[in-house]
């Protein structure tokens, strides 16, 4: 009996010896859906499923860790805090120096989303043609007109009657020919005979070439400036928009940046972000495109905040690890024939996902 019993206590022992040994990864995320979705204190979404099912094949335990950015979780790798990061974070030349990549799991681009839907150059010229601002312009420019035409007509009255009558009425005569001078129509109809009327004509056609210049390029920007604003088609067009948001230490942050786009406004997630410009205090939102086309949906911000078709900024993304982590060696294979499974394309389906 004694004997059986000390058998038994040789073969738990080492059984008994690795469960104590057995290491809980402490894994770090952050909520950004629909990656990483928290509801109820229950986590899931595209990452976390894809993390669990590794987990669960290698036999390892593990422990979520939530942090505020992306920020936090590369500082919380570099400090130990960490075993590993399951947000899908860009991999660049800096994080492979200070930290180990996973393969890239997903591949996605920055998206540009705007408070105002895009609408066609008709519709935009049309709507500023009868704008307030429009109208002010033209009310200057026959202001302008007039002024030159009665000066004019003071100065003729009296010397050329026939052309420019004296009566209140001539005051037409002045108007009609200060206006077809401007647009040097100039039908020959009606001209100056004294020397200070000429020399107000000369005056009044150099002044007129300037102002028209100055007009015609005015108009033309009162009747595209809406348009550019809202169809954003490259990024040139972005450096030219105003009140850009984007998201505190994420990667559109330091696209923006490289770019020499200054962002003026920075949020500390993208919800935050999203409600901002559905309030229209900011213009534009740049930030991964696959997360704003789930929460513009998830948000019920239709109709508030407009995803537009342009993308910027291929990016791979990856789970990170500690440098020169172990666990590295054993998680890209796994990670490698998960995303190579039909059940990976079922998930991304799930969440209404794709690879671009």
């Amino acid at each position: 009996m004694k004997r059986i019993i000390f058998f038994l206590l040789l073969t738990l022992i080492p059984l008994f010896g690795q469960g104590q040994d057995m290491e809980i990864l402490r894994v770090g995320v952050v909520q950004e859906p629909p990656f990483v979705i928290k509801d109820g204190g229950e986590y899931s979404g595209l990452s976390v499923d894809l993390w669990n099912s590794i987990a669960k094949e290698a036999g390892v335990g593990y422990e979520l860790v939530e942090f505020n950015d992306h920020l936090g979780l590369i500082r919380g790798l570099d400090f130990e805090e960490i075993d590993v990061s399951i947000n899908p974070i860009h991999v660049n030349e800096m994080r492979l120096n200070l930290l180990e990549a996973t393969q890239p799991f997903y591949v996605s681009f920055l998206g540009v989303a705007t408070s105002q839907a895009q609408h066609s150059q008709v519709r935009v010229f049309l709507k500023n043609f009868f704008s307030l601002q429009f109208f002010r312009l033209i009310l200057l420019l026959v202001l302008t007109i007039f002024v030159f035409g009665t000066i004019l007509w003071l100065v003729e009255r009296n010397h050329n009657r026939r052309q420019f009558r004296p009566n209140l009425i001539g005051l037409f005569d002045g108007f009609w020919w200060s206006a077809v001078t401007m647009t040097t129509v100039g039908y020959g109809d009606k001209a100056p005979k004294t020397k200070m009327g000429r020399a107000i004509a000369m005056i009044w056609m150099f002044t007129a070439i300037l102002i028209i210049s100055a007009f015609t390029a005015t108009v033309a920007s009162t009747l595209t400036v809406d348009s550019l604003s809202r169809n954003i088609e490259d990024l040139q067009d972005l450096r030219n928009t105003n009140n850009i948001a984007s998201v505190y230490g994420s990667s559109s942050e330091v696209f923006l940046k490289q770019n020499e786009i200054q962002p003026g406004a920075l949020f500390d997630n993208v919800e935050n972000a999203l409600l901002s410009l559905a309030a229209r205090k900011s213009e534009v939102l740049v930030y991964d495109k696959t997360v704003l086309d789930y929460l513009i949906g998830k948000m019920q911000l239709e109709g508030k905040a407009f995803l537009l078709p342009i993308s910027f900024n291929q990016q791979y993304n990856s789970f990170f690890l500690s440098k020169n982590s172990e666990h590295l060696e054993w998680i890209n294979p796994l990670l490698v024939r998960k995303i190579n499974e039909r059940s990976w394309q079922e998930l991304l389906q799930e969440y209404n996902l794709h690879i671009e």
